[in-house]
C-alpha cells in the first residue's frame, strides 16, 4: 500500500490531505491535485475576503443569484435548510452581510472526499483547519485517530477520537476570537469555548457546531437532540462535556 501526505495553504488556512491507498504514486499525486484544485475553485467562488468572488459580488448586489455558478445556489439552498433546522441560529446574514463560510468549508471538504471515493481512494483523511473528514483507515489501524484541540493549550488535545467514514467539525473562539454572533441579539457568542460535532456529513456538522456556539449554553441541550450525531463541548468556564457515544479512542497499544 502506498501513501501520500500533502499540505497546502488554501482557503486562508493550512489544509492537509493523507491518502493511504494501494494505488500507484502518480495516481495518488493526481488525486491530490484534484482535491486542491477543487478547494482553490471553491475559494475563488465563496471567499468573503476576495472582492471579486461571486459571493462578495452577490452580497453587494452586483451579481444576481441566477447568474452565479450552480454551486452557489446549491450552498445557499442548503444554508436555508440549516437555518430552519437550527431554529435560526445558523444564519448566513448574522453579521449583516451574506457569509455562508460556516457551511462552505465543511461542504467543500465533504465534496472533495466524495470525489476521492468515486475516483478510487478508499482510505483518506482531509483536514481543513480542524474540520475533518476521514474514510477507511490508515495502514495498520482499524480507524483514523483524530485529535480535538485543547481550547486553551494549542499543543494539547482535549479528546482523541477513533473514526472511519465520519465527519468531525469544530467551531470555537480560541483562534479567531468572538467571531460567531447570536443572530437574535447581534452579540458575540462567548459562553462556549469549543464545540465539536461528529456525524455523517461535514458541511452539516460544521453548521451545527457553529449554531450551537451561537446558542451559548442552551446549545449543549440542543446538540443532544440531533439524531445520528455526537458532540463534545468545552465551556468558557472550563467544563468539558461530551455525549455518551462520542467515539473516543482507546489508549495507544490497547
Amino acid at each position: 500500500m502506498h501513501s501520500l501526505v500533502r499540505v497546502e495553504h488554501v482557503m486562508g488556512m493550512a489544509v492537509s490531505l493523507d491518502l493511504d491507498d494501494d494505488l500507484p504514486i502518480d495516481r495518488l499525486e493526481s488525486l491530490a491535485d484534484g482535491v486542491f484544485d477543487w478547494l482553490r475553485l471553491v475559494d475563488g467562488v465563496f471567499s468573503t475576503y476576495k472582492p471579486e468572488s461571486e459571493i462578495s459580488r452577490l452580497a453587494r448586489g452586483q451579481l444576481r443569484r441566477e447568474d452565479c455558478s450552480p454551486i452557489v445556489g446549491e450552498v445557499l439552498d442548503r444554508c436555508a435548510e440549516l437555518w430552519a433546522e437550527t431554529g435560526g441560529y445558523f444564519d448566513v446574514n448574522a453579521g449583516g452581510t451574506l457569509d455562508p463560510s460556516g457551511y462552505v468549508k465543511g461542504w467543500a471538504v465533504q465534496r472533495a472526499c466524495d470525489r476521492l471515493r468515486a475516483e478510487g481512494s478508499a482510505n483518506h483523511c482531509l483536514n481543513a483547519g480542524g474540520d475533518i473528514y476521514v474514510r477507511g483507515a490508515p495502514r495498520g489501524r482499524p480507524r483514523w485517530r483524530v485529535g480535538i484541540r485543547h481550547p486553551w493549550e494549542a499543543l494539547s488535545v482535549a479528546w482523541v477520537l477513533e473514526v472511519s467514514d465520519t465527519a468531525v467539525a469544530t467551531s470555537g473562539t480560541y483562534e479567531r476570537g468572538l467571531h460567531v454572533l447570536n443572530p437574535f441579539t447581534g452579540a458575540p457568542a462567548k459562553d462556549l469555548r469549543s464545540v465539536t460535532v461528529v456525524g455523517p456529513d461535514l458541511g452539516t456538522a460544521d453548521a451545527y457546531a457553529t449554531a450551537a456556539l451561537a446558542m451559548g449554553l442552551k446549545g449543549i441541550d440542543w446538540l443532544a437532540t440531533l439524531p445520528g450525531h455526537e458532540c463534545a463541548v468545552v465551556t468558557e468556564d472550563g467544563r468539558a462535556l461530551r455525549s455518551d457515544d462520542l467515539p473516543v479512542a482507546p489508549p495507544l497499544g490497547s
